[in-house]
């Protein structure tokens, strides 16, 4: 579903204008990625939570074994 079939089916559902909506649904998702930004996680019950997820440190192994990979390429 895209955002604009999003923004139509609140409009069709609440009878507010598509534009009023649009910038709600705009602002809405404006205010999610900058709290995400500041590294907030945002939770909707009832709907789910947007989590910032943490890189995963490569091991010293699988970091080795890439570095002779990239090494054998470059000959």
């Amino acid at each position: 579903m895209t955002k604009a079939e999003i923004v139509a089916e609140i409009a069709s559902k609440t009878g507010i204008e598509k534009g009023a909506v649009q910038n709600v649904v705009e602002n809405f998702m404006e205010v999610v990625k900058n709290a995400m930004a500041k590294g907030e996680n945002v939770y909707l019950r009832g709907f789910g939570s947007f989590k910032k997820h943490k890189r995963h440190k490569m091991s010293t192994h699988k970091r080795k074994k890439r570095l002779r990979k990239d090494r054998h390429k470059k000959k």
